[in-house]
């Protein structure tokens, strides 16, 4: 299983501490041990097309002035953990965002390629491979694991949005049911339904996808 992409909680809660009494290096620690996880966070959701006008990185940089800003107020009332609180703010910078930068509504086919466009087949999709992808899945000329990520990748990218958010957290992310619960807004079966239809529509997806790749295959041309 992929570790979470968050910061142990423990050291947080004593950054927190530091940032409450006045500590100003405490204050940039929490912040900086933040940054790498947003990133990700951030990465994986963030529309192909808005990639090539905004970077990543800027996206990021605004999060944590925002976090910054708001800090006092979050210190003085922590109404969920602290991860939680500033992966909302990315969420709604990444709101703003897409309602900026998209021209139309409508998806583009960019939304259909994996959502890793380095090359880097990412752990979390090799993951869910060894979860998903049985071998009745696939034809017995079935492509590699790694083949099989990419091809997960982007079936994941075609769910709704609501649907791929929830698998993103709970799989790139490696958020608990309870933290998902919490950042949603949501009682924890809820959340778990949620995850559950989330899941059942993207094994659909891959099997639908299997079925014509091997309608395809040279060895059923129907003659």
């Amino acid at each position: 299983m992929t570790k979470s992409i968050w910061p142990d909680a423990e050291n947080t809660v004593e950054l927190l501490k530091g940032a409450k009494e006045g500590d100003g290096q405490a204050v940039e620690r929490l912040l900086a041990r933040h940054r790498e996880s947003l990133h990700r966070m951030i990465q994986l959701r963030l529309d192909q097309r808005i990639k090539r006008r905004v970077d990543v990185s800027d996206v990021v940089q605004d999060v944590l002035i925002e976090a910054n800003r708001r800090l006092l107020d979050y210190l003085q009332n922590p109404v969920m953990a602290f991860h939680l609180w500033i992966r909302q703010i990315a969420k709604d910078r990444l709101i703003d965002a897409h309602r900026r930068h998209r021209v139309s509504a409508k998806r583009s086919i960019d939304r259909e390629q994996p959502m890793m466009v380095s090359g880097a087949v990412d752990q979390s999709s090799l993951d869910i491979v060894g979860q998903l992808c049985d071998p009745g899945m696939t034809p017995a000329a079935a492509a590699s694991q790694r083949e099989l990520a990419v091809h997960v990748e982007g079936a994941i990218a075609r769910l709704g949005d609501t649907d791929r958010d929830i698998i993103l957290m709970r799989h790139y992310e490696q958020l608990s049911n309870g933290e998902i619960a919490s950042a949603l807004q949501l009682t924890e079966p809820a959340a778990s339904m949620r995850y559950l239809r989330a899941i059942r529509r993207l094994r659909e997806l891959l099997d639908a996808d299997a079925a014509a790749s091997a309608a395809r295959s040279p060895g059923n041309s129907g003659e």
